[in-house]
């Protein structure tokens, strides 16, 4: 028999499904509990005095990178993507692999100064293997071609490779196991900037947790946290990042056009591209 919330609970319900809104994250849904699980008792505040500080692990200084292997690697960024796609290969490092058709690895230009970067593959791109070439990659494709350049000028990936259940956001795990992926990609394109698309995508990269509002509205500088062992490590590389609306939060709520509108300026302003004189309608 379901519980039935009393009426503060509701309302911390109702606060927290604003929240996620807030966010663009609009698909919620529920984990079963695994068989077993129990919850434990709350601790009280003087058992937690108690439990003593973990001690940091000390962080490894960033080895220098090889000029001449950077060079051979930006000679050839066809190939050397190539090869990031190659170490993917048939994965199963998460639980996404299970239920996929096909890794959505990434298209466009290797030599594109944007780059825009989604959460995750929905329905249409784990058929056809390709990043936003459903709705929201029409979307999407409008709100390039309103900047006055085409989708096959920029490049599109995303933070996971493999679609996952029921189009919800990829889960903390999932991201920081295929999240090195992402930044091989981008230490191997390096764009100038750097668009994040939807609030996934902006917290992943700039490892923030914060509201879409607060992200919006600055240019930030990045740096990809790139494996040592990974041949693109280069700790001199950095680029800029705008965050954005993702285009399937846009088909939910077209009122926030004119605001995406407003970011992809700031991204244009900072290339010197021309802006157009009248608000696209997308």
């Amino acid at each position: 028999m379901a519980k039935v919330l009393d009426e503060q609970s509701k309302q911390a319900v109702a606060a927290t499904v604003r929240y996620y809104r807030e966010l663009g994250i609009y698909d919620l849904y529920r984990r079963d509990i695994p068989e077993g699980m129990t919850f434990g008792r709350t601790i009280v505040r003087e058992e937690l005095a108690a439990i003593p500080e973990p001690t940091p692990e000390p962080i490894a200084a960033s080895e220098p990178a090889d000029p001449a292997q950077i060079a051979a690697i930006l000679a050839d960024k066809p190939a050397a993507l190539r090869v990031i796609s190659d170490d993917i290969g048939p994965c199963t490092r998460c639980k996404l692999s299970a239920e996929r058709n096909n890794i959505v690895f990434g298209v466009g230009d290797p030599h594109a100064r944007i780059m825009f970067v989604g959460e995750g593959p929905g329905a249409d791109e784990d058929a056809q293997g390709e990043p936003f070439v459903g709705r929201a990659g029409q979307l999407l494709n409008n709100m390039i071609n309103a900047m006055g350049i085409r989708r096959e000028d920029v490049y599109i990936g995303n933070v996971v490779k493999c679609r996952p259940p029921q189009n919800r956001a990829p889960e903390r795990d999932e991201c920081d196991t295929c999240g090195p992926f992402l930044m091989r990609q981008i230490s191997v394109v390096r764009p100038e900037i750097i668009v994040a698309l939807g609030a996934t995508a902006a917290k992943f990269l700039l490892g923030a947790n914060d509201s879409m509002a607060n992200l919006r509205g600055h240019i930030y500088d990045f740096h990809p946290i790139v494996p040592h062992a990974a041949p693109e490590h280069d700790p001199e590389f950095t680029t800029k990042l705008v965050v954005t609306y993702h285009p399937a939060y846009l088909l939910r709520d077209p009122r926030q056009k004119k605001e995406t509108w407003i970011d992809l300026q700031i991204v244009m302003k900072y290339l010197g591209m021309q802006l157009p004189k009248r608000t696209p309608e997308a």
